[in-house]
């Protein structure tokens, strides 16, 4: 019987540690690297894959088109939470069983939430750039403590985040479209809609799942509804925060700053980072050494199991 092929389609590899790779390697099964150091695009994804059976994949898109021009294709082990960029549908129909590691973003994620609100409420980075432009300048800043903080989407990493901000005497509230009532009534959290926790929170933070039943966009009228002076965080989803709408929001004074890690297209450009009350990182959220290492080693590991390698 013809031993199964794997092409690992991720951008990099085994770059915080050879487990993943030595995993590959000890279970005898043939595998091919992405070596572009980039992204893979449909045609790299149908040129590298096309005899293969199994795929460690990243963000790179798996669309119905793809996927129906890959006929040997049982398995796609995503290194990642989020499986946006596949076609699900068709994966089904196809019978490509699709599986992912979401456990080792919970920490990374949740971590770089609260030192974005510790960085917007005290101006750490403002107050760097402007060092480095040799200016000594002073900005006043707020405590984190004794915010109330909203968390729409209260899953796993809405959940770490909750935690996380207890140490710091934080009134925490949240929104779900499937609420966990008793975690939130064991953890202190009220449970609220999300209009009534956009007119309390000090702090909005996003951590939404892509729900085709309950869409979510942040928009004009959702963020005109904020607290004065309110900021608001998106690690989630760029396409849950109209940016327009948020740019008026923040030039206009009615918010004081923005924390993003997600943009509605990426790599960004857009005018939202002109401006100096808004924090940017590149998609970075779940990107440690640690947790990048637990995903690649988990996502070939559930790899190897499917195909009982």
């Amino acid at each position: 019987m013809t031993k199964p092929k794997i092409l690992v389609a991720l951008s990099t590899f085994a770059q915080y540690g050879e487990k993943p790779v030595e995993l590959l390697k000890s279970s005898g099964l043939p595998f091919v690297l992405n070596s572009t150091g980039q992204r893979l695009n449909t045609d790299d994804i149908l040129k590298l894959g096309q005899d293969c059976q199994g795929i460690i994949a990243g963000v790179e898109p798996y669309t119905k088109d793809v996927l129906s021009q890959l006929p040997n294709l049982r398995c796609i082990s995503r290194c990642g939470v989020g499986i946006d960029s596949i076609d699900l549908a068709k994966a089904k129909e196809l019978e490509i069983k699709i599986l992912n590691t979401p456990n080792p973003v919970i920490v990374p994620v949740a971590e770089l939430t609260v030192g974005m609100m510790l960085d917007l409420l005290r101006q750490i980075t403002w107050h760097t750039v402007t060092l480095r432009n040799q200016k000594w300048q002073k900005k006043g800043g707020y405590n984190l403590q004794g915010k109330t903080v909203g968390i729409i989407g209260l899953g796993r990493i809405g959940k770490k985040v909750a935690q996380l901000l207890k140490s710091f005497s934080v009134d925490v509230i949240a929104s779900d479209s499937y609420p966990d009532d008793l975690w939130a009534k064991e953890n202190n959290i009220r449970m609220v809609s999300v209009e009534e926790l956009l007119r309390n929170s000090d702090i909005v933070t996003l951590h939404l799942k892509t729900d085709k039943r309950f869409p979510f966009v942040l928009g004009e009228k959702e963020i005109r509804m904020m607290k004065s002076k309110a900021f608001l965080l998106n690690l989630a989803r760029g396409e849950m925060v109209d940016e327009n709408a948020l740019y008026c929001a923040l030039t206009q004074g009615h918010l004081a700053g923005a924390g993003l890690d997600v943009f509605s297209q990426e790599p960004y450009s857009g005018k939202l980072a002109t401006l100096d009350n808004v924090l940017m990182t590149p998609h970075i959220a779940t990107l440690t050494a640690e947790s990048r290492l637990e995903m690649e080693t988990q996502a070939v590991e559930n790899l190897l199991t499917w195909f009982g390698s």
